[in-house]
């Protein structure tokens, strides 16, 4: 038996590959390795120490002997003054960055994860903190410190710390009632783990982004206090040469150019790499496939098949695809033809991942940002969507073509009611008075069978039922009253009872305005309850089209007959045995994405 051989799927590139990769980085990486080893080789690069003063070096101009850089007011090195300021800012940056990271992560992972009572604390705290005035409060400070930076940056290092407390916290708070986290409750994962395991990794890529900025911020109060003369006047800083400097600037102006260049090197390194580190871990850079995307190629010659597209809707040799991590092109959706006329119910059939969304999302032009058409046409009613702008695309959204979408409640906005919600789509797609508004958007509640629509209309997301979301963002959806309606899974997450409901609103619907529907959906059952036509699709291409009685009948396509098969009803019992083995070549094959 011959063995199919697969094409490699090249590897997910790591975030460390990505800024290797990335000359903004590189350049950041490499002027703070540099500087940081020439702190480390000061004793090697030198001939005197940063405290160590001669009368015959005072103002000494650049290249006298053992005196690279000259000397300062003071007869000291300025070389040896530099490079151990270094030094002072690489102590500096450690000690604020990893004080305020240590307090913030931790309190953040509390504050998120647990109840409001120990987050109502932790705010509370942290809260305070944020009031004291930073700067003053170190200077007040510095009897307590006697001078020493280190212990200045410690205490900034707390200040600093409720910034990425509440970086910590909102993501947390985001992440807590995500499944998976709840799966990890439900298998008895103590809290401990699941906030090191599940939790931390989602805030991890902020903070690392976050840690780049609070050393520059470190580095910067540091030179800022000992410029003003806020401690102790033997330890080298840039601040203080750049204090020193600029009394002598008439007399030795490059005094305090060294010192100022050397610290805007540091400070825009870390700037670089703050940035490069955001990219690598958000992915905040335009996506480069996008810009090498194949140019778009002319739709082909109209076949026999496709010359008899017509209709309200026609879809022909879509096809879309996304970048894989290597940069190449993959397509999930290939050569998609389709039509649909007006008052016509068209049923998308496929497992889930066979591009049904995808398909409908082209049609809505709202695709994310990183897919690419890479051929084909959209046309509506005449006129060609692919290439429209968004602007353009804003007149036929919400106006000719809706859309209801499969999760009511995550398509809701929590913070505000529903009726607020459906008066502001409403005026969005008709202007026309608040007041007016209003009263056409309770009619419409009414009509979808709501009972109490001014409760409901005052109600947010969450006091209203699935059901009733669902009706709601219907009403919302045909207030314009669209030509055509796009529902996607629109009784997915619904009990059956409720399921039956909202066809039959669909069904009562389409016969009042006369609007075309294309249904996207996995269930026959709803197929059959409200489809005139059916396009069966499989890995991204369309693989059956025809009457809906006719597929039911007579199924042509064996991926057809498979869906089919799989129904279950109280007269028929599956015998088949589990398939254990992988399948060949030409089996059928349950899909992997």
């Amino acid at each position: 038996m011959t063995t199919e051989r697969r094409p490699a799927v090249p590897g997910r590139r790591s975030a460390l590959r990505n800024l290797a990769r990335d000359p903004q980085a590189v350049l950041g990486a490499s002027l703070l390795l540099i500087v940081i080893l020439l702190g480390l080789l000061s004793p090697l690069l030198t001939e005197h120490g940063s405290n160590q003063a001669s009368l015959d070096a005072v103002n000494a101009p650049v290249g006298t002997h053992g005196y690279l850089l000259g000397g300062d007011k003071s007869g000291r090195d300025i070389l040896a003054r530099l490079l151990a300021s270094i030094n002072t800012s690489v102590v500096s940056a450690l000690i604020g960055a990893s004080i305020a990271l240590a307090i913030g992560v931790t309190f953040g992972l509390v504050g998120g994860y647990f109840g409001r009572r120990v987050r109502g604390v932790t705010e509370w705290v942290f809260s305070l903190v944020m009031t004291f005035p930073g700067l003053l409060l170190l200077i007040v400070l510095l009897p307590v410190t006697g001078g020493d930076y280190r212990a200045t940056m410690l205490i900034f290092g707390v200040l600093l710390s409720p910034g990425i407390y509440r970086l910590v916290r909102n993501l947390v708070l985001g992440v807590k009632n995500e499944l998976y986290v709840d799966a990890a409750r439900v298998s008895g994962l103590p809290d401990r783990r699941i906030l090191r395991r599940h939790v931390l990794s989602v805030v991890r890529g902020p903070v690392v982004i976050a840690t780049a900025f609070l050393a520059g911020s470190s580095i910067a109060v540091q030179s800022g206090l000992a410029f003003l003369g806020v401690g102790s006047s033997s330890v080298p800083s840039f601040g203080a040469m750049i204090s020193e400097g600029f009394t002598n600037l008439y007399e030795e102006p490059l005094q305090f150019l060294w010192p100022s260049l050397l610290l805007g090197i540091i400070t825009a390194s870390l700037v670089l790499l703050g940035n490069s580190l955001r990219d690598a871990l958000e992915g905040g850079r335009p996506e480069p496939a996008r810009i090498a995307a194949p140019e778009r190629r002319p739709a082909p010659a109209p076949t026999a098949a496709s010359a008899d597209l017509s209709g309200l809707l026609v879809v022909e040799d879509l096809a879309i695809a996304y970048p894989t991590p290597s940069g190449e092109l993959k397509e999930v959706v290939s050569g998609v033809t389709l039509g649909l006329a007006a008052g016509q119910t068209l049923g998308l059939v496929g497992e889930s991942g066979s591009g049904k969304t995808q398909t409908v999302f082209a049609a809505l032009g709202v695709l994310p940002s990183e897919a690419v058409v890479t051929r084909g046409s959209i046309r509506f009613d005449g006129r060609e969507l692919l290439g429209l702008s968004e602007g353009q695309l804003r007149g036929v959204r919400g106006t000719s073509i809706a859309y209801v979408p499969q999760e009511p409640m995550s398509n809701l906005d929590p913070n505000f009611t529903v009726g607020a919600q459906l008066v502001e789509g409403l005026r969005a797609a008709s202007p026309m008075p608040r007041r007016q508004a209003r009263e056409r958007v309770l009619d419409l509640l009414d009509r979808v069978g709501i009972p109490d629509p001014q409760r409901t209309f005052a109600s947010y997301p969450h006091q209203i039922s699935g059901g009733m979301a669902q009706r709601a963002l219907i009403a919302g959806a045909v207030a314009s009253r669209p030509a055509l309606l796009i529902a996607d899974e629109p009784t997915t997450a619904l009990d059956v009872t409720v399921q039956a409901e909202i066809l039959d609103l669909l069904r009562d619907l389409q016969k009042e305005l006369n609007m075309a529907v294309l249904l996207v959906t996995h269930n026959f059952g709803v197929v059959a309850d409200i489809c005139d036509r059916v396009a069966v699709m499989r890995q991204g291409r369309i693989v059956e089209t025809g009457d809906a009685l006719d597929i039911f009948r007579t199924p042509r396509h064996a991926y057809t007959r498979m869906l089919l098969d799989s129904l279950l009803d109280e007269h028929t019992l599956r015998t088949d045995r589990p398939t254990t083995e992988p399948l060949g070549t030409n089996t059928l094959e349950t899909e992997a994405r």
